[in-house]
């Protein structure tokens, strides 16, 4: 289903789209390409919102840094100093981080309007990211297809194409709380739920939060995950899947919230995982308020050659699929 939304104050309309199927309601904006809710039931069955959002549009246009529940792009992430060089070229980027560049620049993916149609059980959203946006190079076009499959997972499948060499990293940056959206803590939030990551390594970050030095062994510290724990705070870090890159998505996270019984599975394409606890979230919701995992490749890829690598060449296609799984016990 397909309503109007609201209006930014250009006058450009922006769309909702409703996705139901197998007892899950997901709900998408054009602007953005933002998952404004997802509906879920718990173990008595009772339907909750699992990831927090606005009620109405002036919401986003009033709060864009939380980039709740946005498609981040043309580079999630950060990138150092906001620039890097590819063939010998420097690009210098917008600087919206101190002196990063982060999720893409200062008017990145998530504060456009997309180009909507349907598809079986879901909706396509496309836009082309012209030559210099935010910096980057190459004319982009690029897609992100949302679906919910027959058991009601939420498919999110991208493809891009560029003319000229480029650097690409998409991402949801959805936040979740399989509580119940708004929580604070206590029973909801990041309080109430317990994680497992199939990740045996981390990237150490410095006082920006950019990669310092080598990924290091989870084992013995707090990084470690690869056994469900309560997930706890003080998390903006990118996880070293072990799956590595894949050409289809692989399960590689599950998030549980034992009160509710709801459960929240991720598989993925991509080789790293961000874990962001919220620590810093403003107003309405307020910091812990949510978990954010935000499948993609490295931070400051582009200038770490011993990283996988996030260029895009003319000729070929950029592909990324995360699956989002819900289920009860």
């Amino acid at each position: 289903m397909n309503e109007r939304f609201g209006t930014l104050p250009d006058g450009t309309p922006v769309h909702r789209w409703t996705l139901e199927r197998a007892g899950v309601r997901v709900r998408v904006l054009s602007y953005g390409g933002i998952v404004q809710s997802a509906e879920v039931p718990g173990r008595d069955g009772r339907r909750a919102d699992v990831v927090l959002g606005f009620a109405d549009l002036d919401g986003y246009l009033a709060h864009p840094e939380p980039y709740l529940g946005a498609l981040v792009g043309r580079y999630a992430n950060r990138i150092a100093g906001g620039r890097f060089t590819l063939d010998g070229r420097t690009h210098t980027l917008a600087r919206n981080d101190g002196p990063n560049c982060l999720h893409g620049g200062a008017r990145g993916f998530d504060q456009h309007v997309w180009d909507a149609s349907p598809v079986d059980h879901g909706v396509r959203l496309s836009r082309v990211s012209p030559d210099g946006e935010e910096g980057f190079p190459g004319r982009l076009e690029v897609s992100a297809t949302y679906t919910l499959d027959a058991s009601g997972a939420l498919r999110i499948a991208y493809e891009a194409v560029t003319d000229a060499p480029t650097v690409v990293n998409l991402t949801n940056h959805s936040y979740f709380d399989l509580g119940g959206a708004g929580g604070t803590g206590g029973a909801g939030g990041v309080g109430g739920h317990e994680l497992r990551l199939a990740a045996s390594r981390y990237t150490p970050v410095d006082a920006d939060l950019i990669p310092a030095g080598a990924p290091e062994d989870v084992t013995g510290t707090r990084f470690d995950f690869r056994r469900a724990r309560p997930a706890g705070t003080g998390y903006d870090h990118n996880f070293v899947l072990d799956k590595g890159v894949t050409a289809t998505p692989v399960e590689v996270a599950e998030l549980y919230h034992p009160a509710s019984g709801r459960a929240l599975t991720v598989a993925t394409t991509e080789p790293g995982l961000q874990l962001y606890t919220a620590d810093h979230l403003g107003e309405p919701f307020g910091p812990g308020a949510g978990i954010a995992l935000e499948t993609q490749h490295f931070p400051d890829s582009p200038n770490r050659p011993e990283f996988p690598s996030t260029v895009l060449r003319p000729g070929e296609v950029y592909r990324s699929e995360t699956v989002y799984g819900f289920t009860t016990r």
